[in-house]
């Protein structure tokens, strides 16, 4: 994909999709870094169903720590992994608590050193919450920019640095957003939806797809 493909490959998405959105349900900063640290390998459909119960009692670092960590696995038990990651938000809830003043931290090398928040936890929130031109890339950013062509890389980090060098600066604080929504309802892991993709005009998969035997 060159440079004027990917240019019509955001226009595209953009008129589509003006204002995306993440699809966790959060009313708050601390909210949303909980529910994406809760959302490693699992859906966010099931990671809202969880929080909707949880941020109605618990939607503070304290009140979280009030819970305690067997207090928090019964509000998340439905989430796979929810004893480690109860643990591990517990955790940050401390360290929150004790050298940020209960607030999230806007820097990426603070939020890596929260107990369970990894790169693509920071990108998250950097980007969502705090607007910076963060990449955060999962499953569907991944899949999406090596078959496209967009960003190929063998490792998500190689992809991140692609992205980042490869989006233009116009398109980069929404760009996270509508890769991953791409990549859910569209370009699908085992079923690309190829016939109705908008960008398949763009893509090297639906290109080679197209082309005669």
């Amino acid at each position: 994909m060159n440079a004027q493909q990917i240019q019509i490959f955001f226009e595209t998405l953009r008129t589509a999709n003006p204002a995306p959105q993440t699809e966790l349900e959060y009313a708050s900063v601390f909210e949303l870094l909980a529910a994406v640290l809760l959302s490693a390998q699992a859906t966010d459909v099931g990671v809202n169903k969880a929080t909707r119960r949880l941020f109605v009692i618990a939607n503070t670092p304290a009140k979280i720590l009030a819970l305690g960590e067997e207090g928090l696995c019964e509000q998340i038990r439905t989430i796979g992994l929810f004893r480690s990651k109860a643990r591990h938000l517990i955790a940050t809830c401390r360290i929150l608590i004790e050298q940020h003043g209960g607030e999230v931290p806007h820097t990426r090398e603070a939020l890596e050193a929260l107990p369970g928040v990894g790169r693509k936890t920071a990108n998250v929130v950097l980007n969502v919450a705090f607007g910076q031109a963060a990449m955060a890339v999962d499953t569907h950013i991944f899949r999406v920019s090596n078959r496209t062509g967009l960003a190929p890389g063998k490792t998500p980090l190689a992809v991140e640095l692609g992205l980042l060098k490869r989006i233009p600066e116009e398109f980069m604080v929404d760009a996270h957003h509508w890769l991953i929504l791409h990549g859910r309802y569209v370009c699908k892991a085992r079923t690309p939806m190829c016939s109705v993709c908008t960008v398949a005009g763009q893509c090297d998969h639906a290109r080679l797809q197209s082309k005669p035997a």
